[in-house]
């Protein structure tokens, strides 16, 4: 049974940080392009960042840039979002997509930037 679990998600003051964290099973997770990708209410869902099956290489969005950084361990089968200096347009929930041959999506987590 495949599974995404996203963690991590808030109530964050504009400038803090979070990190979230996607816990996968079911599938063989170091083959698996990871991403994360958020939706704002009325908006649509936007990549945020990606990761390749090594780690080796990452691309993030323009709005993300220097803020964001994804990270994986493939021995947890696990993908990460540090999220820093965070923005209250960054206020969206947050999920993870792990993509091969087939596509999975976990079930998002919260993410909420007010003062």
């Amino acid at each position: 049974q495949v599974q995404l679990v996203e963690s991590g998600g808030g109530l964050v003051q504009p400038g803090g940080s979070l990190r979230l964290s996607c816990a996968a099973s079911g599938f063989t997770f170091s083959r698996y392009v990871m991403s994360w990708y958020r939706q704002a209410p009325g908006k649509e869902r936007e990549l945020v960042a990606t990761i390749g099956t090594g780690g080796t290489w990452t691309t993030d969005a323009d709005s993300v840039k220097g803020r964001f950084t994804i990270s994986r361990n493939n021995i947890r089968n696990t993908v990460y979002l540090q999220m820093n200096n965070l923005k209250p347009e960054d206020t969206a929930v947050y999920y993870c997509r792990a993509s091969d041959r087939s596509t999975y999506w976990g079930q998002g987590t919260q993410v909420t930037v007010s003062s």
